[in-house]
């Protein structure tokens, strides 16, 4: 049985999206599609447009049979560990065959050489890494400099390192080269607008531009061009009903939170170092919101989007210790199901007989299931839950949904 594995934030769910999902069904002949998908919370360290179970539902009237949620502790991180955590999902599931992208080079061998180079680390890459750390280049432009010095066959494809697609594909295929799995790399040539590209006046247009064009007011209606039909309705629904979530709407928990640990510092969260949690110490009696924050602590080291990751570890309080649980436990311990397509049962039979991990389609059944130090990072995706939903709901006289009463979407 052939089954695609997809790793996605469909934030939102577009045009270029559901092309994928259909090229690759068609290059693989994939009887079924598994969407490993961000839950409320992307790695750019920012709320999501819309919840998870909304983006589900997307997912799955668009095509995708299967929908689970990534763990917040790698949906809010770096590419490394965003794709250690979701390709070791697809893996632990025992039944994916297909591990299927997209890509702005759309050459699947450019990018398995590069990631294999990556993940063997041979001592002259080290070498000239480090000695390019030491003049002072960041670490992405070190390893670029380093890769073109010593491997003549990259001379012309520097720009693979410059996009955001080709670069997460890189880190997929060199999770797979570690651990020595079985899923075939499939990628798919982006079409379109690119990541960054802010354009709405093409058919493809990116995420990143749908959501500037929300944020500067335009109307979902306006949008739908964009979307497949079945997920511009979710999208004009939701909006309907709910504001549009941005970092800001989280400005006061973030600040109260920052306040608690002043004296303390913040040197345990992920990925802050003594030197921003430093900064952040420092500068905290300037602090006005969210945004203008991460504005205030980048520097030419640290951009913008990686200090808006640190300060989200802060607030939903996801620690170093718990990245080191989290690969003690072989990334990912459980498979939350968001929702699924009736007539999948094959494919969960298929799952139910080699996955390596339980399948959680019921929260008050998890702590019955799963280890304690794996129901801990289960928790910790029902508290980054409640948090989303108290945002959403803050002002309007409402109770925000509760993790453990929301549904599962079953189409």
């Amino acid at each position: 049985m052939q089954v695609n594995g997809i790793i996605a934030e469909y934030n939102p769910f577009h045009n270029g999206h559901k092309y994928q999902m259909e090229e690759a069904r068609r290059r693989t002949g994939a009887r079924y599609t598994i969407i490993v998908m961000s839950g409320n919370f992307v790695q750019r360290g920012s709320p999501a447009l819309l919840d998870k179970h909304s983006r589900a539902e997307m997912a799955l009237r668009c095509g995708a049979d299967l929908v689970l949620e990534l763990p917040t502790l790698y949906a809010s991180s770096s590419a490394e560990y965003f794709a250690s955590g979701a390709v070791a999902l697809l893996d632990r599931l025992g039944v994916v065959t297909h591990l299927c992208f997209g890509s702005e080079c759309g050459d699947v061998s450019i990018l398995t050489r590069i990631a294999e180079i990556l993940a063997d680390e041979p001592p002259e890459y080290s070498s000239a890494l480090k000695r390019f750390l030491q003049q002072g280049y960041s670490y992405p432009n070190a390893r670029v400099n380093a890769l073109m010095q010593l491997y003549p066959f990259l001379d012309g494809y520097w720009q693979v390192f410059s996009s955001p697609n080709n670069i997460l594909g890189i880190e997929y295929i060199k999770t797979l080269h570690r651990r020595g799995c079985a899923l075939q790399p499939v990628t798919t040539k982006r079409t379109g607008a690119g990541y960054h590209d802010r354009q709405t006046d093409i058919e493809i247009c990116s995420a990143l531009a749908l959501r500037q064009a929300l944020y500067a007011g335009n109307a979902p209606e306006q949008l739908g061009y964009h979307m497949p039909l079945e997920a511009a309705r979710i999208l004009t629904d939701r909006l309907s009903r709910n504001r549009l979530l941005r970092s800001n709407h989280f400005s006061t928990m973030l600040h109260y939170k920052l306040l608690l640990e002043r004296d303390h510092g913040y040197q345990d969260y992920l990925d802050v170092s003594p030197d921003l949690s430093a900064r952040i110490r420092n500068r905290l009696d300037e602090y006005v919101d969210f945004d203008s924050f991460c504005d205030l602590l980048k520097t030419k080291e640290m951009t913008y989007n990686r200090i808006s990751r640190c300060l989200l570890h802060i607030l939903l309080d996801i620690t170093k210790t718990d990245m080191e649980m989290g690969k003690a436990m072989d990334y990912v311990p459980y498979a939350r199901i968001l929702g699924f397509r009736k007539g999948s049962e094959p494919l969960f039979t298929a799952i139910k007989e080699k996955s390596s991990i339980p399948l959680i389609s019921k929260l008050a059944d998890a702590e019955a299931l799963l280890e304690p130090a794996a129901y801990a990072m289960l928790r910790q995706d029902v508290l980054a839950g409640e948090i989303y939903q108290s945002a959403v709901y803050a002002g309007t006289a409402k109770p925000s949904v509760n993790e453990y009463s929301t549904p599962l979407t079953i189409l």
